[in-house]
């Protein structure tokens, strides 16, 4: 009993360390502070550069309060990324729900492509990160298969199952091709990709 008693006072010390046995006002936005600072750690260093110690710099956190949101860094990784996964699909289906008809469909994923996908470099290199790790291991391909699936449903709220997943791939390729390619395209590519899929 006592042995727990001790041990659950640790875990109050490590979410609030202060000096002299202070404690710190209830933080109850920290576990998300941390997993965005983990995620800008990513994009600036990559996957192979986070560190505890790394994102609770970042974050303006103790280093305790890591170890104890996070048993470790692979958990710290998985649940950022699939907090950015789901802000991305969020974002995704909030612009198709908008749609009122099949042309304001085209035009929200032309809206997709140009303004949501890899917005700032940031996004870019998030997903990208993500999908090496997906790749990988298994449970990082679970995070990008819920992604395509809330994304081809989002979609089919105005087009055919195949449709959808023409237009999703498309939104995939013309987004990537717009971030890397060197060469600048017409912007007007993208309505004509769309129009060719779904038109």
């Amino acid at each position: 009993m006592a042995h727990a008693s001790r041990r659950g006072a640790a875990r109050a010390i490590a979410e609030d360390p202060t000096a002299e046995g202070r404690t710190r006002r209830h933080d109850p936005e920290r576990r998300t502070r941390i997993l965005l600072a983990c995620l800008d750690v990513i994009a600036e260093v990559g996957v192979a550069g986070v560190s505890h110690r790394r994102v609770a710099r970042a974050a303006d956190v103790p280093l305790g309060s890591m170890t104890y949101h996070f048993a470790s860094k692979d958990e710290l990784l998985f649940d950022a990324l699939a907090h950015f996964a789901e802000e991305i699909s969020d974002r995704f289906e909030r612009r198709m729900r908008a749609a009122s008809d099949a042309d304001a469909a085209r035009g929200a994923v032309a809206d997709i492509i140009r303004e949501d996908v890899f917005s700032d470099g940031r996004e870019l290199v998030l997903t990208h990160e993500l999908y090496t790790l997906a790749a990988r291991d298994p449970r990082y391909r679970q995070l990008t298969s819920a992604w395509m699936t809330r994304s081809r449903a989002a979609l089919e709220r105005h087009f055919d199952p195949l449709t959808a997943r023409l237009l999703d791939a498309a939104i995939e390729g013309l987004s990537i091709h717009r971030a890397l390619d060197a060469v600048e395209r017409d912007p007007d590519d993208i309505a004509r990709a769309i129009e060719r899929i779904a038109g």
